[in-house]
C-alpha cells in the first residue's frame, strides 16, 4: 500500500508500530511511515464492515444468520433464523477484543435467538415476535460495549416447522374456535333466561302490586260507604244494608256458573240464614 493515501468518509484505518496498534486514522488524507508503520488487515472479515480489507467501516452492518434449530418450550422443534443491525463504535476494540467480529456477531444472535425461544411456547413465538426481537437485542447489548460495538435493532426473519406441527396447531386452533362457540351460545342462552325471568319477576310484581292497590282503594271505598250510613242511618239499619249488600256480592259470585243450583229464601228476614246447594 502506498505511503500517502485517502480514508474514505466514514471509515478508519488502524496503524500499527512494529505488529503493535499505535493509532487510528479517520477519513481524509493519511500517510504511514515506512518500515516502522503498517496497516492492520482484516481479510477473516471477508469484506463485511470494511473494504478493501483494511479500511474499517463505522456505518450500521446488517448480519443476516444462518437458519438455527430451536426447541420451544412445549417441546416443538423449530427453525429459525433473524437478521441483526449494529455498528462499530470503538474500531480498535472491534478488531483486538474478539476474534473475527462478524463471524461472532452471528453466533451471539443465533445463542440468544434459540434461548430466548427456548422460553416460550410456540404460539408464543408466532404471536410476540416484536417482543422475542426486543429480549434479544436487550440480551446482545451485554457484550457490545466490550466489543466495541453496538446493536441496533433484531429482527426475526423466518420460523419453519414440520408439516405435523402444522397439522396440530391447525386442529389446536379449530378446537379453540369451536370452544369459543360454545362459550357465546352458553353465555348467550344463560342472557336469554336472565332476561325472561326477570322480565317474569317483574310482571309479577306488577300484578302484586296492582292487586294490593285494588284491595286498597275497594277497602277505602268501602270504609267510605260505612262512614256515609253510619251518618245517615241508625247503626242496626246500617248492619243490615252491609249484611245485605254482601249477601247480594255472595249471590253474584255463586250464581255465575249456569250449571249451579241456588236457593233463595222465601222473605227478605230470612236472608241471612241462606244455604246453597251447588251440584253440577
Amino acid at each position: 500500500m502506498a505511503l500517502i493515501y485517502t480514508v474514505p468518509q466514514n471509515h478508519v484505518v488502524l496503524i500499527k508500530q512494529f505488529g503493535k496498534h499505535a493509532r487510528v486514522q479517520r477519513e481524509g488524507l493519511r500517510f504511514k511511515i515506512p518500515f516502522i508503520e503498517s496497516i492492520k488487515r482484516l481479510p477473516e472479515w471477508e469484506g463485511i464492515a470494511n473494504k478493501r480489507g483494511y479500511f474499517v467501516e463505522l456505518s450500521e452492518q446488517q448480519t443476516d444468520t444462518p437458519p438455527r434449530q430451536c426447541q420451544t418450550l412445549d417441546n416443538v422443534t423449530i427453525d429459525a433464523n433473524a437478521s441483526v443491525y449494529w455498528r462499530i463504535t470503538n474500531p480498535v476494540k472491534a478488531v483486538y477484543a474478539i476474534d473475527v467480529l462478524p463471524k461472532s456477531v452471528a453466533d451471539i444472535a443465533l445463542n440468544a435467538l434459540r434461548a430466548n425461544i427456548g422460553k416460550i411456547k410456540l404460539d408464543q413465538v408466532l404471536s410476540e415476535r416484536q417482543n422475542l426481537n426486543v429480549k434479544i437485542a436487550a440480551q446482545l447489548s451485554e457484550v457490545a460495549d466490550k466489543w466495541g460495538i453496538t446493536f441496533t435493532r433484531v429482527e426475526i426473519q423466518e420460523i419453519n416447522y414440520s408439516s405435523e406441527t402444522a397439522e396440530a396447531m391447525m386442529q389446536e386452533m379449530t378446537a379453540e374456535r369451536k370452544k369459543r362457540a360454545l362459550m357465546a351460545q352458553a353465555e348467550g342462552e344463560a342472557q336469554a333466561e336472565m332476561t325472561r325471568a326477570t322480565a317474569e319477576a317483574n310482571a309479577m310484581l306488577i300484578r302484586a302490586q296492582a292487586k294490593a292497590d285494588a284491595l286498597r282503594i275497594l277497602a277505602e271505598a268501602e270504609g267510605t260507604y260505612i262512614s256515609k250510613l253510619k251518618e245517615n242511618a241508625s247503626l242496626e239499619l246500617a248492619g243490615q244494608i252491609i249484611l245485605s249488600q254482601k249477601y247480594i256480592d255472595g249471590m253474584q259470585i255463586i250464581s255465575n256458573n249456569p250449571g249451579d243450583k241456588v236457593f233463595l229464601p222465601n222473605s227478605f228476614q230470612g236472608m241471612f240464614d241462606i244455604s246453597t246447594d251447588k251440584s253440577k
